[in-house]
């Protein structure tokens, strides 16, 4: 969990905190450098890794007890929006829960034991300036002094999400493999 609206290694590139303010020639928090937890948690072979937002709550009470009725390691990440933080109207939560989801950027999904079980598909893809532009943290990209690179490298990774988790409704092509897993086979060879 991030508190007092600072960087910490789950907060998102491109991201305006308290600690990471967009200057000349700087867009905020730094791309490359933060955690993908969930992902890590995978690679451990834990028993349960699933992610879940507010936007969809009967999907995060399922998860809750799921991982509640399983033995060993569990680990759920969920994501809800900060209001004060992020910069938006505190009624527009749920909304900027969908809106991640729906670009890409936080995909839902469960493992076990470092497999991916299930995602929830994306029903309609939305690109990634609709999520970012409704929050005051990534204001610095649009506008005269914009920068649409960093907006474009943004979604190359809400689309290298979607391709690898396989989250385009209909789209049922097999899921790339992460790093760890390409690895792990290349020794099975």
């Amino acid at each position: 969990m991030n508190t007092g609206v600072q960087r910490s290694s789950a907060t998102p590139p491109a991201a305006r905190t308290a600690t990471t303010m967009p200057t000349q020639g700087y867009d905020g928090n730094a791309f490359g450098q933060g955690k993908n937890v969930p992902q890590i948690a995978m690679a451990h072979g834990i028993p349960y890794v699933a992610t879940a937002t507010v936007a969809d709550l009967h999907d995060l009470e399922r998860k809750v007890m799921k991982a509640m009725s399983m033995h060993g390691a569990r680990y759920l990440h969920i994501l809800v929006p900060c209001p004060l933080g992020w910069g938006f109207a505190s009624s527009m939560t749920v909304q900027m829960a969908r809106l991640a989801t729906q670009t890409g950027l936080f995909p839902v999904f469960e493992a076990e034991y470092g497999e991916i079980t299930d995602v929830t598909k994306i029903r309609r893809k939305l690109p990634v300036e609709e999520y970012l532009k409704g929050q005051k943290r990534y204001a610095h990209l649009f506008g005269k002094r914009g920068n649409p690179e960093v907006i474009r490298r943004l979604q190359a990774i809400a689309d290298r999400n979607i391709d690898k988790f396989g989250l385009v409704e209909g789209d049922d092509t097999e899921r790339i493999p992460t790093p760890i897993e390409a690895d792990e086979r290349a020794h099975l060879v």
